[in-house]
């Protein structure tokens, strides 16, 4: 038996989805995309032309829901399965998209530059616990207009890792999608062996704008894997109850899986989310409140129950720097959501609130993930009988189980065993070494691991394809030269 949290009574799911349908079937969902408004016209669903509000009929909603596939390949730049997105299986990625990275030599958060992203994915490629890699941070030194489709190009070069990425325009799909088929082989390879997760997100309340309503219907079409990320606000943009906002979110993500699925159906599509309990008192929005994290268990289990592969933004912090509380959040996120059964759980390196990322709390999250992996493999009973009498007889007569061959066999795949990050040392030993906190040992760790680790290189005709696409991209917006891709400076 593996453990695992749940969260609601079989009458309590169906009850939850019930609702959400009657709420697309009697209020609908504003849909701004002319597309997926003639896509939603021609299933039957009811359009008010001025409005664009939708009602969708909950025959429509079932129907895609059926056609939904309930299990998602991901692979490595070498076409390796590397995720297995669905039933109990659990992955984790860094958070995506921050605007900050938190800077320990001036401790401080700063504007990323270029350099730090070619850092955050070499890292992420030489860290173990995390399946993917994301485009976690957003370059500075590059023209607004091509950020997003950026952040891709750098991910793309430094890690051989699937990528849950994103687009901030509409016309960022095209270069997107053309980078991806290069480093797969052409695009319908990249359509047989997906690398790539792509955030589409709902605007609270049951809103999908231009932007977000297009990228569900690109990413139906190409087959690149599409991620709901649906994020009701409690008392804000969503009932105050922890409930009601389970509910909003099943509502917004169902709608989101019509449109996606009436693009073609079968596309692969992610139930998730990056919802928070709003907090009165500051006017913010905690993702490392625990009621947050049980929004996020609890909508996990709604999709399951829909049959669907699911993802949250968990193991994150809303703490400015590297501290207690940023392992005390982390660490509860990625415990909590790998117990829920998540597939694909975002979140780790992240701080304040999803806006900034550190590399040292990444290497110190690769742990925490690593930790909570181990957890929800449980506890296997390894012989018949549990404990032979044997071995007890000879750990007795030889006042010790530590060089037994019973122990030589076992104690690796019994015990998780962290990075040096990770003081288990005695207290002299500790002393001997500094007496470094778990901050100082990070940026320490992030040095050595840059300094050692050297992601596989791109075929040379790959990286010169994306290179002049890039730069073409880049040139439109009057920039000449593309930034140096190094992670000095």
């Amino acid at each position: 038996m593996n453990p695992r949290i749940t969260w609601w009574t079989e009458k309590a799911r169906k009850r939850i989805v019930d609702e959400a349908k009657r709420i697309l079937e009697e209020i609908g969902v504003f849909v701004e995309n002319d597309e997926a408004l003639r896509l939603l016209d021609g299933a039957g669903a009811r359009i008010d032309q001025k409005s664009r509000q939708v009602r969708i009929p909950a025959g429509i909603v079932e129907k895609a829901v059926e056609s939904a596939p309930s299990r998602i390949s991901l692979y490595n730049r070498r076409g390796e399965q590397v995720m297995d997105l669905g039933g109990d299986r659990v992955h984790f990625n860094p958070g995506s998209a921050a605007l900050r990275i938190y800077d320990p030599k001036e401790k401080r958060a700063r504007t990323p530059v270029t350099a730090d992203l070619v850092k955050f994915a070499t890292l992420i490629d030489a860290l173990p616990s995390y399946a993917a890699q994301s485009t976690g941070l957003i370059a500075g030194d590059v023209p607004k207009e091509i950020q997003d489709r950026y952040r891709l190009f750098i991910a793309l070069q430094h890690s051989g890792k699937p990528v849950v990425t994103g687009t901030f325009l509409v016309d960022a799909f095209k270069p997107m999608h053309e980078m991806l088929s290069a480093v797969a082989g052409d695009a319908e390879k990249l359509r047989e062996k997906p690398m790539a997760i792509f955030d589409c997100c709902p605007s609270p309340p049951l809103k999908w704008s231009d932007l977000t309503a297009q990228a569900l219907i690109d990413c139906a079409r190409t087959g690149i894997v599409a991620e709901l990320i649906s994020m009701p606000l409690t008392g804000a943009t969503s009932p105050v109850t922890l409930a009601g906002a389970v509910v909003q979110h099943c509502a917004e993500s169902l709608s989101g899986v019509v449109i996606h699925q009436l693009a073609m159906p079968g596309a692969p599509i992610v139930y998730g989310g990056s919802p928070a309990c709003f907090d009165m008192r500051k006017g913010t929005t905690p993702m490392g409140a625990v009621e947050t994290m049980m929004i996020d268990g609890a909508y996990a289990e709604i999709g399951k129950h829909l049959g669907l592969p699911v993802q949250a933004y968990m193991a994150l912090s809303d703490s400015k720097t590297v501290d207690y509380q940023a392992g005390m959040e982390s660490a509860m996120g990625a415990v909590i959501a790998a117990l829920s059964g998540l597939n694909n759980i975002s979140g780790p390196g992240m701080l304040d609130f999803e806006s900034c990322q550190s590399l040292e709390k990444l290497v110190l999250d690769n742990e925490t993930c690593g930790m909570a992996l181990r957890l929800v493999n449980g506890i296997e009973l390894r012989d018949d009988p549990i404990v032979s009498l044997d071995l007890m007889r000879e750990g007795i007569e030889r006042k010790s189980f530590l060089s037994l061959a019973h122990t030589m066999k076992w104690f690796r795949k019994e015990v998780y065993y962290p990075d040096e990050v990770i003081d288990r040392n005695a207290l002299d030993e500790w002393q001997k070494q500094g007496s470094k906190d778990a901050a100082t040992r990070a940026a320490e760790r992030v040095e050595k691991i840059l300094a050692a680790h050297k992601p596989e290189p791109l075929d040379p005709e790959v990286r010169a394809h994306i290179t002049e696409l890039m730069a073409s991209e880049a040139n439109r917006c009057g920039m000449k030269t593309l930034p140096a891709l190094t992670a000095m400076g």
